[in-house]
């Protein structure tokens, strides 16, 4: 019944397992999908962390390399990533350890979403990222 639940209702059963164990009824804890939700919770924040230094790396290199068209709404949009990102680490301070590994990973999803919003040739833009973790997040930081 309880997976039963967990495929029908996924608020109902994490209530119902959430009072279980409240109650420290472990014998009927649904224990294979508690962990495999808790291991998604872990995974999601970390989604969150590439994808907001996508979006963050994306605006920096359209920033560097398309300074004709910067725009407050550009600016804008870096500061709400970085402080969207220091939420994230702030609630997920492990997580910190993790973003120079993550920016190597995103950067050339950056580039690539770059080159489509500014029709700009690939090799406009470094095939490494040109920028340090800590300017990424510095709040002054706006390449030139």
């Amino acid at each position: 019944m309880t997976t039963k639940l967990y495929e029908t209702d996924l608020y109902a059963w994490s209530q119902q397992q959430v009072d279980r164990l409240r109650a420290e009824d472990f014998a009927e804890v649904d224990w294979h999908n508690v962990i495999e939700e808790i291991d998604s919770v872990g995974a999601s924040q970390r989604n969150e962390l590439k994808n907001r230094l996508k979006e963050l790396l994306m605006h920096l290199l359209k920033w560097q390399f398309q300074r004709e068209k910067q725009s407050p709404s550009w600016h804008t949009s870096i500061v709400m990533q970085r402080n969207a990102i220091d939420d994230l680490l702030d609630d997920n301070p492990s997580l910190r350890r993790h973003v120079p590994e993550v920016i190597e990973t995103v950067y050339p999803r950056a580039v690539r979403d770059a080159v489509v919003e500014t029709a700009l040739p690939r090799s406009t833009f470094p095939a490494r990222c040109p920028y340090l973790p800590t300017q990424i997040m510095a709040d002054e930081f706006f390449p030139l």
